[in-house]
């Protein structure tokens, strides 16, 4: 329960539950504690309208969704700050950059608490300090009350459930080695009794019990414990118990003694089983899925050389190291990222699994976690009679197939941290992603890297050219610099230039460069024999259907501005808008990267996103361009 002067104390860990100056909180239905849960599992990072939808809501998005999460949130503000006026904001749960964020002390959240109370206790374990580290590990468990985000619909509140039960059980495992190591197999026992009953095929668990009631001298119960995980690894999976369990069952029969889980100084017993052990099938493939990498791949020395060392870092300890490479459509992100894949395999000999989420295809919805995860269990060999139905178990026996092994994971076209959670595996493995948002929670919250790519320089991009289109710009120096000037830099369009010269020999270039400079200026048809799929004009659409209405019109009217930079207060009287709302606008146009920052409060559009820009504000009806030009027109006459 919270103390008094606590402004607001949370329960994750069982219930969803809130309480407030000792009272409790009512939370309201199912999904409005749902859209409550999401926030308080991120207390003081902002959690965007779109994020909030997919974490309720999934794949069965209702077209009154967005509505939906403001009246929920209205409900939340109205139960948390029963004082505050409809007109004002309040202190607790506010709006900010297209989302919103609940304003508490990250320590107020049980689920959080837990994380750092597990971590100290692993701390004190690593210094030698087993009674600190038992003491903490139990505080932190004592914070369970049930099953975790119990009573709220949604994927969000499905993968975490999976997560922090995975968290939880990995918690009692180290406390029980902890406890036998001080020679306490009794109290273990019953700890872990509870624990077999809840996760069965979990061999750890089942390795540290029959260990305890070997050293309580249960040797039959020892026994009948490893018989009956036999016959449900048989029963359930057709398999074997592992190597570590069938080890310690023969000493048990033998009637060795079998010491301190750890003991300095001396050779280690058999370590307990990981948790994958008996669900790796024999036959499990080794997958190599990558595709290979571009031809002309050119430059990015010092970004590859950065992740790769951050990456094969061996002080990871039991974070799995992430890497998310973010950047404008058209930058090279996942030919980069393959790339450096491709370097990193041979730190990652179990297999390498790629999977492309499909986050700005036009051809349909974005590939969700559950269907992701269906694909490469599918890889791992895992027939599709035996995968579960829901996420939440297919992310649990992801992670344990992989558990132990070293595998690099590919996950391209990301488009949210929700996507991409539910398949971060264990420690030994490596998760590289791509994606045009930069997902600034990941790295908070679960430690990633973040890389943001920007356009080649002019030396790459003109050797990308030159290596591309054959001989066609031999001798051509300042035709190729302008057809460089005209790219942007951007390795995509680069890619187009320099297959359309390959293709069309018979051309002169003189004619070939007026063309590009034409199609420059139109932004329309940029592509490869009419093949929308690598049209740039087509991946800034995509990128623009995704975003929430509000920031849309703001790009929209941001196409009337021309070239110079465009302030907060600007942009204010270019939309109609408060200042505030609008910052949180352009900031988000800036988080997708159809907008640079320049300074502060200060953004521009590079050359091909203003003439994009340009093209989407006829879309914007007349009056409404209109009334946009006469707010500014206004607002530079006040400042004159």
């Amino acid at each position: 329960m919270p103390t008094t002067g606590e402004p607001l104390h949370v329960q994750l860990l069982g219930p969803v539950r809130a309480w407030r100056h000792d009272r409790e909180v009512a939370l309201g239905p199912p999904k409005q504690r749902a859209v409550f849960a999401l926030l308080a599992s991120r207390a003081g990072d902002v959690v965007s309208v779109e994020h909030i939808i997919d974490a309720v809501w999934g794949g069965n998005i209702p077209q009154t969704a967005a509505n939906g999460v403001h009246t929920y949130v209205a409900g939340l503000r109205r139960v948390l700050e029963p004082q505050r006026s409809r007109r004002e904001s309040g202190d607790l749960l506010v709006s900010a950059a297209g989302g919103y964020v609940l304003q508490t002390d990250a320590g107020a959240v049980d689920a959080t608490l837990f994380g750092l109370r597990h971590a100290r206790a692993r701390q004190a374990r690593a210094a030698g300090n087993l009674p600190e580290a038992l003491r903490t590990a139990e505080s932190a468990l004592s914070l369970w009350h049930g099953e975790a985000h119990s009573g709220v619909p949604g994927p969000f509140a499905a993968m975490e459930r999976t997560r922090l039960q995975d968290l939880r059980l990995t918690a009692v495992e180290e406390w029980a080695a902890d406890m036998l190591e001080a020679d306490r197999p009794v109290e273990a026992v019953t700890v872990l009794l509870g624990a077999v009953a809840e996760e069965p095929l979990r061999e750890k668990l089942r390795w540290l019990l029959m260990t305890a009631l070997y050293r309580c001298g249960r040797q039959a119960h020892a026994l009948d414990v490893y018989a009956q995980t036999r016959r449900l690894l048989r029963q359930e999976l057709g398999i074997d118990p592992g190597a570590e369990l069938r080890t310690l069952h023969q000493q048990i029969l033998a009637g060795r003694p079998i010491g301190p889980v750890r003991e300095p100084g001396r050779p280690a017993e058999p370590a307990p089983p990981s948790p994958a052990a008996g669900l790796v099938l024999p036959e499990t493939p080794r997958p190599a899925e990558l595709p290979p990498v571009p031809r002309g791949f050119v430059g990015r020395s010092r970004e590859l050389a950065q992740l790769r060392r951050l990456l094969t870092d061996g002080r990871q300890g039991a974070s799995t190291p992430v890497a998310v490479v973010d950047g404008p459509a058209g930058v090279g992100k996942t030919a980069f990222a393959l790339e450096l894949a491709h370097q990193l395999s041979e730190h990652y000999p179990d297999g390498q699994l790629y999977v492309d989420l499909q986050g700005t295809s036009m051809q349909g919805r974005s590939l969700s976690a559950s269907d992701a995860l269906l694909q490469v269990l599918r890889s791992l060999g895992v027939e599709s009679s035996r995968v579960p139905a829901d996420l939440a178990g297919r992310a649990a026996l992801y992670r344990s197939l992989l558990h132990g092994k070293r595998m690099l994971v590919m996950l391209d076209d990301v488009l949210s941290a929700d996507q991409l959670r539910p398949l971060i595996p264990g420690p030994t493995c490596c998760l590289l992603s791509t994606g045009r948002q930069r997902l600034g929670g990941l790295a908070v919250r679960d430690g990633a890297h973040l890389l943001r790519l920007t356009p080649l320089g002019t030396q790459d991009a003109l050797w990308l050219l030159r290596c591309l289109s054959g001989d066609r710009l031999r001798h051509q120096e300042a035709v190729a610099r302008r057809l460089v000037g005209l790219s942007r830099g951007l390795p995509l369009q680069l890619r187009i230039m320099a297959e359309t010269l390959a293709a069309n020999r018979d051309v002169p270039l003189s004619s070939l460069g007026e063309h590009f400079a034409a199609e420059h200026g139109r932004m329309d048809r940029l592509g490869l024999g009419g093949d929308g799929s690598i049209s740039l004009h087509t991946l800034f659409e995509t990128a623009y259907q995704a975003l929430p209405e509000g920031a849309a019109r703001t790009f929209r009217l941001l196409g009337l501005f021309g070239d110079s930079p465009v302030t907060v207060s600007a942009a204010a009287d270019l939309t109609g808008l408060d200042e505030p709302d609008v910052a949180g606008q352009l900031e988000l146009l800036a988080g997708h990267h159809f907008l640079v920052r320049v300074g502060a409060g200060a953004y521009r559009l590079h050359e091909l996103m203003r003439l994009y820009a340009a093209e989407c504000a006829e879309r914007e009806p007349l009056t409404d361009r209109s009334a946009a030009v006469a707010r500014v027109l206004r607002g530079v006459a006040s400042i004159a």
